[in-house]
Order: C-alpha cells, then sequence, then structure tokens
C-alpha cells in the first residue's frame, strides 16, 4: 500500500528537481502559461487531493510534468511502470518520492487505482497519462484516453486537472535518444504547457455521491475530460485537432 513520503522523501524531491530541472535546461526551455482569464490568486495548482492528467508524446514527459507541476506548487505522485520499480537505485528512489507502481497488462493492474487513492486520501496530487502510451499518432495528437483516471476520480471524488504539453516530443524521441539529446544542447526546444480549469467529474456526469455509473458512461465520461485536454493541445499549438477526444488507438 502507498505511503505518504516523510521528511527525507520530501527533501530528496525537492534537491532532485532542483538538480533534474537544472540538467533538463541545457536540453529544453520548459515554459509553463496559465490559462487565460484566469485571476492571479488561481495561478498555482490547486490545493487539496487532486488529479492531474497530460497529453503524452516523449519519454520525458514525465519528468517534465513533474517538473511543471513542481513550479505551480504541488508535488506530484506520478504513476510509473513496473519496469521503474524494478531498477536497483531508481526503483528505491521512485519509492522514496512516493510515486505509484503500475503494472501495465497484468491481472492486477487495477490496484494501482487503490494506491492512487490512498495518496489522495492524504492530499495529493497524482498524475497519469490517460493514453497510458506514448502516442502513436505520426504528428503527435493525443490518443483517445482509458478509463483509469475518471474511474479514480468517481471513486475519490478528486478533481481532474488537465495540462498540456507540446514539444517534449523534441526533447527524447521514440528513436534516436542520444542524438537528439546531443542536438538539444545546442537547439534547446521549448515545450510550451497549459493548465485547464479542474474538472469535476460527478458534476460532469451529472450524477450524486452515491450513485454508481455504469461503465458506458464512464467511457462517455472519459472522452468528455479528454476533449478537455485535447482542446488545450490544439489551442497551444495552435491547429485544429482531427478528433476533438483524441485519435482512435492502432496497434504497436
Amino acid at each position: 500500500m502507498w505511503h505518504k513520503p516523510g521528511r527525507t522523501g520530501a527533501l530528496l524531491y525537492a534537491l532532485l528537481a532542483g538538480v533534474v530541472g537544472s540538467g533538463l535546461a541545457l536540453f529544453s526551455r520548459l515554459q509553463v502559461e496559465r490559462q487565460r482569464g484566469r485571476r492571479e490568486a488561481a495561478r498555482t495548482l490547486p490545493a487539496g487531493p487532486i488529479i492531474v492528467i497530460s497529453n503524452h508524446t516523449s519519454y520525458a514527459d514525465g519528468v517534465l510534468l513533474v517538473l511543471a507541476c513542481r513550479r505551480m506548487g504541488r508535488s506530484l505522485r506520478l504513476l510509473a511502470t513496473s519496469g521503474v520499480f524494478g531498477a536497483p537505485v531508481l526503483g528505491h528512489v521512485a519509492r522514496k518520492l512516493g510515486y505509484i507502481k503500475v503494472k501495465r497488462g497484468a491481472a492486477d493492474a487495477a490496484t494501482s487505482l487503490d494506491e492512487a487513492a490512498a495518496a489522495l486520501a492524504e492530499g495529493e496530487a497524482v498524475g497519469i497519462f490517460p493514453e497510458g502510451r506514448l502516442t502513436r499518432d505520426p504528428t503527435m495528437w493525443p490518443e483517445r484516453a482509458k478509463t483509469g483516471a475518471v474511474r479514480l476520480a468517481v471513486r475519490t471524488g478528486a478533481p481532474i486537472v488537465p495540462v498540456a504539453m507540446v514539444g517534449a516530443h523534441q526533447v527524447v524521441a521514440r528513436r534516436h535518444v542520444l542524438p537528439t539529446l546531443l542536438l538539444n544542447a545546442v537547439r534547446r526546444p521549448k515545450v510550451d504547457t497549459r493548465v485547464g480549469e479542474p474538472i469535476d467529474v460527478r458534476a460532469l456526469m451529472h450524477i450524486g455521491e452515491q450513485t454508481e455509473p455504469t461503465v458506458d458512461e464512464i467511457r462517455l465520461a472519459a472522452d468528455e475530460v479528454m476533449s478537455r485536454l485535447v482542446a488545450l493541445v490544439a489551442d497551444l499549438r495552435g491547429e485544429r485537432a482531427p478528433n476533438p477526444r483524441g485519435v482512435e488507438r492502432v496497434a504497436d
């Protein structure tokens, strides 16, 4: 079961955020842009339990999202693959930071939602990439979401906060990782982020606290939530999304 990081974990988080942020600045320029029209007092992520979702185009997304949230005042407890936790040193660090293990394709993959729910019960910010993988779209548009983030929101009552990121695929690509990083030391590509308004999923679904939604209702809500994220991505890109709820998933 998930355990809240103590003082040591908090200090480690702050140290790594500083070191990794400084290192990443050599290869990219991360910019956090809040949604237009929001009051100055609202220009941080909400306090209390929140579920942060983002689009997924790069292996660098986890680090970039954590750093962006850190700039907005929250330490993110990110859902990470079991491979991260299996690494001798990295796995230990991930546990200390309060990251949450995801077992992709395993029969007990849903247990990661139990861990995430436990973190939310402690008032944490939990980070999820709702696509569940790097997008396979050649033009880097988000894919249609899985339902985990919405199911977690329904279960816990935590709002979902969409955070769009554009340009991360230029920092670390799916292929030719080392040559790309070396090139980025010269060009330093910009990564733009934009934060949307918090989404109350039960209000979105027009259901009360005691109502258990159907599988179809969860699916519809997941598409609606993803459409909010896709709209932020489209706004940042200055383009019209090919599918407002995310492009259809294709096999690897």
